[in-house]
Order: C-alpha cells, then structure tokens, then sequence
C-alpha cells in the first residue's frame, strides 16, 4: 500500500450465478465525498469486466452497491433508504439496470426489536445493535440470526478465519486513511512533528482512523507498532 494506491478494498463483495456482482460497504464516520467513493468502487467493478480482444461486445454484468452508513448524508436527512440508479432526465424512468446504488443510513432506523414488522426490518435492527444480539426474543427462533449472532463475535472466528480478518481489516484502514489523508494528517501532525522516521508518522495516522472506528487500544498497537501512550494521547 502506498499513498497514490487507489485499489479498492471492499468489506464484501459478492457474485451471483449470473456474475453479477454486489459490493457491500459499511462506513462508519462521516466522508465528504462518501456518495462519489461508492460510484468510483461501482465504476471499478465495472471496468474490470472489460475483456482484451474484438470478440467482447460489452456484455456487462449488473453492479449493485448496498452502503451502510452511521451518520446521515448531506440532504438525505430522515431516509433509511437512498435508492440511485441511472435514469432518463427527459422522460423520467430506468435507464440502464447495469448500475444501482443503495445507501441505508442507520440512524434513520429508530425501530426497537418487537415493532420489526418484517425480515429487512429485523436484519436492520440487528446490523444496528451487534452488541445485543443476545438478548433479541426472537433470535434463538432462526438458524440464520443464529449462525449470524455466532459469527457476530470476531473471538470465535477460526484461527485461519482471524488471520483473513485481519488482514483485510487491517488493508481497509489503510486505505480508508489514505483516502481522507489531509483529515488525518491534521490530526496527528502535533503528534509526529519532529519525528524523522516516515514509517512511525503512517502508523500514528493509522492509528487515528483505528481509534474513531472505536477499535480496541491492544489492536491498534498490534497493527501500527505503537505504545498505549501514544495511543491514548489521540
């Protein structure tokens, strides 16, 4: 990873049957341009379905990007759900079904687990409150919500599971920091200032991002190198 890298790392990223793909991004701060980053990971997947030669003629597969948000976006106040597709500004109506974006934003959501009317519903509530799970009355009553309150807790991950997770985790910070690097790069610089070792002012920035995302201190300093004090002084 360098700081010109733009390669995206999504949280999840699916294929159907009939290879069309479904990206699945949750963020939990506010980004400025969080709407224009989702397009461009949309556009990737897009673009990378072009194939070399002339026997290709542009059969591309559908993109679908479902965005969890924990914060609001700027003029979609009160939406849980932003649906965005192409449209035809002349005639109004779908476009082109190749693309198609969602954003839910969770604060929107205010429901509490016995006013769920339905599955989506249910699935919202629970992305929403992960540290309750347990105490849902009707999750011991769905294998899914069952294997989903198992696999909620990153400890009971297998050890090869772990390792992935924190790799890719550990890759989606990066990249996350590399992407707002100016907001980190502020916060931090009364930090770094005078240290001559570039790799310890990477891991000061990291460890920024890390700490807003409310990652635990022991994790931090496991990933970046730095001691508590460091940490605790963010």
């Amino acid at each position: 990873m360098f700081d010109g890298d733009r390669s995206p790392i999504y949280d999840i990223l699916c294929e159907t049957d009939d290879k069309e793909k479904i990206i699945v991004e949750m963020q939990n701060r506010e980004h400025p341009n969080f709407k224009e980053r989702m397009l461009y990971y949309a556009s990737e997947a897009i673009v990378r379905q072009g194939e070399k030669g002339t026997g290709w003629n542009y059969d591309i597969k559908g993109v679908y990007v479902i965005a969890f948000t924990n914060f609001q976006m700027t003029g979609y106040g009160g939406r849980l759900r932003i649906d965005a597709g192409l449209t035809d500004l002349q005639q109004g109506g779908l476009f082109c079904d190749k693309l198609r974006l969602i954003y839910l934003q969770m604060p929107c959501f205010t429901k509490e687990a016995d006013e769920c009317e339905n599955q989506f519903e249910r699935w919202i509530y629970i992305l929403k409150n992960m540290d309750i799970l347990e105490r849902m009355p009707w999750a011991a009553q769905n294998a899914v919500f069952q294997r989903l309150a198992e696999v909620a807790e990153v400890s009971k991950l297998s050890k090869e599971e772990r390792i992935k997770y924190n790799h890719a985790l550990k890759r989606y910070r990066d990249t996350l920091n590399a992407m707002t690097g100016a907001e980190m790069k502020g916060r931090a610089e009364g930090l770094v200032e005078g240290l001559a070792e570039g790799e310890h002012r990477k891991a000061l920035e990291s460890a920024c991002s890390m700490k807003a995302d409310n990652m635990p201190a022991e994790l931090i300093a496991k990933y970046t190198g730095l001691t508590f004090e460091d940490i605790n002084s963010l």
